[in-house]
């Protein structure tokens, strides 16, 4: 595995990978991390079609996501 490049954002650190003919597209806040594949064969701009995808409204998602994996972390970890 191969880092491209890092996607500069003021919430997320997000680190754009390639490995197996796939790109891995790396979102973390905190200690949680999302990771998306893609095909290489299926961006025709390569790395510049992956930030195109990284909209404000695909980056909310990601967020709410983030969100509730934070709150179902926090609430098995009571369970201790």
């Amino acid at each position: 595995m191969r880092v491209v490049k890092e996607i500069p954002h003021h919430t997320f650190k997000i680190t754009l990978f390639t490995t197996n003919a796939k790109y891995l597209i790396k979102i973390e806040w905190g200690s949680y991390e999302q990771t998306f594949k893609v095909a290489e064969m299926d961006l025709m701009a390569g790395s510049d079609d992956v930030e195109k995808m990284l909209t404000n409204e695909f980056l909310l998602r990601c967020l709410h996501r983030f969100k509730e994996m934070h709150h179902d972390f926090q609430e098995a970890f009571q369970k201790l």
